[in-house]
């Protein structure tokens, strides 16, 4: 693990069911992460899916490549353009620091329209596996 070290790219399918599940998963019943026609009239194009299931890929990104014995010490978004059914988002990384065990990671997740998330986060590996 080093500075400029990249992360290999993940795509993530868009799915209705994805967006409507972590909504309920996450317990935000807002109507416009699974009512598409509420969506519609609050001025959205569809559905979109919810800040708590973003930040559950974007760890989940982080520990496919760390593994899943990496702690996640702070994570740390900021949404832009709405994850959208039938899209991809692709979520990218970047190391932007090292401090001993624990890495500060960089990343974007971008679909369609835009980037969807950007934020940092701050991962823990255990002994022996940070080199």
């Amino acid at each position: 693990m080093r500075v400029g070290d990249a992360l290999p790219p993940l795509e993530i399918e868009v799915t209705r069911t994805l967006i409507v599940a972590g909504a309920i998963a996450s317990r935000d019943y807002q109507d416009v992460h699974h009512d598409a026609e509420l969506a519609r009239q609050k001025g959205s194009p569809d559905i979109f899916m919810n800040i708590l299931t973003t930040n559950g890929l974007v760890g989940r990104y982080i520990t496919d490549h760390f593994g899943p014995d990496a702690v996640l010490r702070k994570v740390a978004i900021r949404l832009g353009a709405p994850n959208y059914p039938g899209d991809t988002m692709v979520l990218t990384g970047s190391v932007e620091e090292v401090a001993g065990a624990t890495a500060t990671v960089r990343v974007v997740g971008a679909n369609g329209i835009g980037r969807h998330v950007t934020g940092t986060v701050t991962v823990t590996l255990p002994p022996g596996e940070a080199s």
